[in-house]
């Protein structure tokens, strides 16, 4: 994966590219027991609701059924004393390009934050690494062509005026035309023009590749009887 030079952005195109619940999640402390539900058997405070920005706060099982029901929430978990979320919890809501996914118990998971890495290892190790391929904002090695570690380096990267975004492309493209919109006086010239060739690009039908049908055995038989 290709990447860009770092840019300045602004205070506001930094609320345009970031949601306002990711990064007060990622500096919340989980995994502590729930205060209003200590004598219950699920008072572990590993969940975190990205509708309620007023509490900011990891709340656990119990607390998710009770208030947050109808709200979209996120469970933390961990994989080797580090928090981890699964990419189907968080894909929905943040552009998640760029960070690197591992696979664990079966579920692939982004980890929320860096992890310390012994030294020798990542890009100061130079030609003794062990892969080619390293995190832009901590230098840990990565398995595969990525460019973030984690989503907390990706966040890094943008506050230090990295061209990344969290924001999704459908929700980015809108932003980017009604900024443009206003900048033109509340006109577009190409709007119909892209209308017509969105729609255009949904109704094309890609033809669905057929399974290559396996090889017929041969007819089985039997050794001759001496």
């Amino acid at each position: 994966m290709e990447r860009d030079d770092p840019v300045k952005i602004t205070n506001d195109m930094e609320k345009d590219i970031t949601p306002p619940w990711l990064e007060p999640m990622l500096k919340i402390k989980f995994f502590h027991n729930c205060a209003i539900h200590l004598g219950l058997r699920r008072k572990e405070c590993n969940f975190y609701c990205t509708d309620c920005l007023e509490k900011n706060r990891a709340i656990c099982n119990c607390c998710k059924d009770e208030e947050h029901s109808d709200h979209h929430v996120i469970q933390i978990r961990k994989s080797s004393y580090h928090e981890v979320v699964r990419v189907a919890e968080v894909a929905t809501k943040i552009n998640v390009s760029g960070i690197h996914t591992y696979i664990i118990n079966g579920s692939d998971v982004f980890f929320l934050n860096k992890r310390p890495q012994p030294k020798g290892v990542g890009a100061a190790a130079g030609k003794n690494a062990a892969s080619p391929y390293f995190c832009a904002v901590c230098c840990r090695s990565l398995l595969n062509n990525f460019m973030y570690c984690s989503i907390g380096c990706k966040m890094a990267w943008i506050k230090n005026g990295g061209n990344a975004s969290f924001l999704l492309e459908e929700v980015k493209e809108k932003c980017d035309s009604n900024r443009i919109g206003n900048e033109n006086g509340g006109t577009s010239k190409d709007s119909g023009e892209g209308e017509e060739g969105s729609s255009a690009a949904k109704d094309v039908k890609h033809p669905v590749p057929r399974p290559r049908a396996r090889p017929r055995k041969g007819i089985p038989r039997r050794s001759p009887f001496f």
